[in-house]
């Protein structure tokens, strides 16, 4: 261990998040006889030096990280293969890869038997800085992105750096997107301190390591307060209504953390636009998300997919959309509002016009 974990509390009971220098070791020790293996194929690939060692482990299922993947009707051979490597209650299913195969393998662990253990080695920023704690997997249901999942805890969680080191840039920028999100939701002072250290984040290991454990911090006290999603710990879909549409009506050409670095910077923007705040706060916070973004600054968004990905999202209410917006102090928080024409039509702003300037 490079340094001491964490500990979240969970209604399956504490799990744990530990920081480990050497994962290729650790993931040795873990696969026995009980253990099946879910690995990204890209990481296979990557990494197929240092986990040469567990080609011949008798279940490993190997599978490409893509949205399509994590979509029900594929789920049917995912359950076959591990029906036939004999599957058991004790055993326990060990996570190899980012948030994608991170869904798959909780959905499963959730699922399968009515309950088995699971592990998770998150080899993404995004994954290892946000999703890896909080228990929740999101599957895909046809056009309808995250609609189906569960919150099931894995047992245990090991991070290491040594995955960021063949990350290309998209994939950094998108889990800045996501610790920038994190950082803004406890409040402007910390996000204040993130976009002053943005530059770091790329060049000094040291600065990514703190602003890691930093954001899982920032997390843990949320869902441990709110677990099932039915209260406060709403807020950390601030930039995601925006961003999960941005990404359907893309067919997800732009990476999860980047939709919602300019999810985030559309959500100030309407929150000006309709008062909510004033228009300093957006253009505060508009510099460094702007640069996260930069590369897809002007990549089109189809405004009708848009819309009807938009009015889909499981967040809304009746007619209404749940949207999470900042206030005038700043700190954001959700409300329902009329998916009306002056709202539609503040969106295309943004999206047509200011998103590019």
């Amino acid at each position: 261990m490079s340094e001491q974990g964490l500990t979240i509390k969970s209604h399956k009971g504490s799990y744990s998040a530990r920081f480990v220098d050497d994962p290729f070791a650790v993931l040795a020790e873990r696969l026995d006889e009980r253990a099946h293996l879910i690995i990204d194929q890209r990481v296979m690939e990557l990494y197929s030096a240092q986990l040469s060692g567990i080609i011949g482990h008798p279940s490993v299922l190997r599978i490409e990280a893509t949205e399509t993947n994590k979509s029900l009707d594929k789920f049917p051979a995912y359950v076959d293969h591990l029906v036939q490597h004999k599957l058991r209650r004790d055993h326990r299913i060990i996570a190899v890869g980012g948030g994608i195969i991170q869904d798959i393998t909780c959905f499963l662990a959730a699922t399968m038997l009515r309950g088995v253990d699971w592990e998770f080695f998150p080899t993404t920023l995004l994954s290892q800085a946000d999703s890896c704690i909080g228990s929740k997997s999101s599957i895909n249901s046809g056009d309808a992105k995250n609609i189906l999942g569960t919150f099931t805890p894995p047992r245990d969680i090991f991070i290491s750096e040594r995955f960021l080191e063949t990350l290309e840039s998209r994939d950094v920028r998108s889990g800045v997107g996501e610790m920038l999100k994190v950082h803004a939701i406890k409040g402007p002072e910390a996000f204040q301190q993130i976009a002053g250290d943005y530059e770091a984040l790329f060049s000094d290991p040291s600065c990514m390591r703190g602003y890691i454990r930093a954001s899982l911090e920032i997390k843990k006290d949320y869902i441990e307060v709110d677990e099932f999603d039915q209260g406060i710990r709403n807020i950390f879909n601030y930039g995601h209504s925006f961003g999960h549409a941005i990404e359907a009506a893309t067919h997800f050409q732009i990476p999860h953390g980047i939709a919602v670095t300019i999810g985030m910077d559309m959500a100030n923007y309407v929150a000006a636009k309709i008062g909510r705040c004033d228009e300093q706060h957006y253009l505060a916070s508009r510099d460094v998300l702007r640069k996260n973004y930069a590369a897809y600054a002007a990549h089109p968004v189809p405004f009708d997919a848009f819309l009807s990905a938009i009015s889909k999202d499981k967040k809304n209410i009746g007619k209404q959309l749940s949207l999470i917006l900042p206030g005038n102090d700043r700190r954001v928080s959700k409300d329902q509002y009329d998916f009306s024409d002056q709202l539609k039509a503040v969106f295309s702003e943004y999206l047509e016009t200011a998103r590019s300037i």
